[in-house]
């Protein structure tokens, strides 16, 4: 059992999938990044961790990709920033962050549409 907070960002940036047809092109996509922190028992303060400092790094982080080619942000073991691929890259950036706010695990959503999405979740530590 833990405890959760969450907040969202949106972003607009450009990909391409290794398949044929449109999606196989460079084309955009309006996502929605969803994070939920969680951890065991609330700080001292009755709290996950600053809701503030969370939004500011989503913040920063959806403002790395907003507009960019996702190409930019590709690991190499990536045939594509897929939205499981570019889950795991804003855990990596926002993981840090985090830790320091309090959050002992980082749950991360990335939609490409209102329904569709990927996601990547564990430890901040």
């Amino acid at each position: 059992m833990s405890y959760e907070v969450g907040t969202a960002a949106r972003f607009t940036a450009f990909h391409r999938q290794p398949v044929e047809g449109p999606e196989g092109e460079l084309h955009s996509h309006p996502y929605r990044m969803e994070v939920v922190v969680e951890r065991a028992h609330l700080d001292a303060r009755g709290m996950v961790c600053d809701l503030d400092l969370l939004n500011a790094a989503i913040r920063e982080t959806a403002s790395k990709v907003e507009g960019q080619d996702l190409e930019s942000v590709r690991p190499a073991d990536a045939e594509a920033v897929t939205v499981e691929v570019l889950a795991r890259w804003a855990h990596g950036v926002l993981a840090e962050a985090v830790r320091l706010a309090g959050g002992e695990t980082l749950s991360i959503r990335v939609f490409e549409s209102d329904s569709e999405f990927g996601g990547f979740g564990g430890p901040v530590a």
